[in-house]
């Protein structure tokens, strides 16, 4: 498996490690993560290391950005709590993009991961079918909870920032982690 890097470079896995259900828990980073300028993207610092990883738009496909969050994760001391909630945000909105924007059709979903010294960034995108504007204004409204609308309650309850964007383009969804500097 290979991931492209904004700035530069590439980044593979040497091994995994697998749990006793067979599935993929770890993945260990075998060259170290490129650093971003900022004309690569306009909210990286030139400090963040960021990492682009495409899927197709299918649920079998969504372990491989938990996977990646995991190898982003070892260049940070994070928490298992932590970790585990970014991991449970970036499976809901990866599912939402997966469920939502081709409907039956093919398509995919970009994950775009940059760790900052403070914080953790991953904004998740499609170019599949948008939400209207008010269809946005409804999912980040708090009272809004209706069923197959809570992925976006969790994301907000489980991160300290949330951005939805939707046009004719897609959607993009943006969260933020701040993260214990050590």
């Amino acid at each position: 498996m290979r991931f492209k890097l904004l700035g530069g470079g590439n980044a593979t896995f040497e091994r995994q490690r697998t749990n006793e259900f067979g599935r993929i828990d770890d993945v260990y980073f075998t060259e170290a993560m490129g650093t971003t300028d900022a004309m690569s993207s306009p909210s990286a610092a030139v400090d963040a290391r960021t990492v682009r990883l495409t899927i197709p738009a299918k649920p079998e496909y969504i372990t491989l950005g938990r996977l990646a969050l995991t190898g982003i994760a070892r260049l940070h001391e994070l928490s298992e709590e932590t970790l585990g909630d970014l991991k449970l945000a970036l499976t809901e909105a990866c599912t939402n993009s997966v469920r939502h924007a081709y409907g039956e059709g093919e398509g995919e979903v970009e994950i775009v991961y940059e760790l900052h010294p403070d914080r953790l960034v991953v904004e998740v995108g499609d170019e599949g079918a948008g939400f209207t504007p008010a269809a946005v204004a409804r999912a980040l409204a708090e009272e809004d909870l209706v069923e197959g609308g809570l992925g976006i309650a969790i994301i907000r309850a489980l991160t300290d920032e949330l951005d939805l964007t939707a046009g004719d383009g897609g959607v993009r969804l943006r969260f933020v982690k701040r993260l214990q500097i050590s």
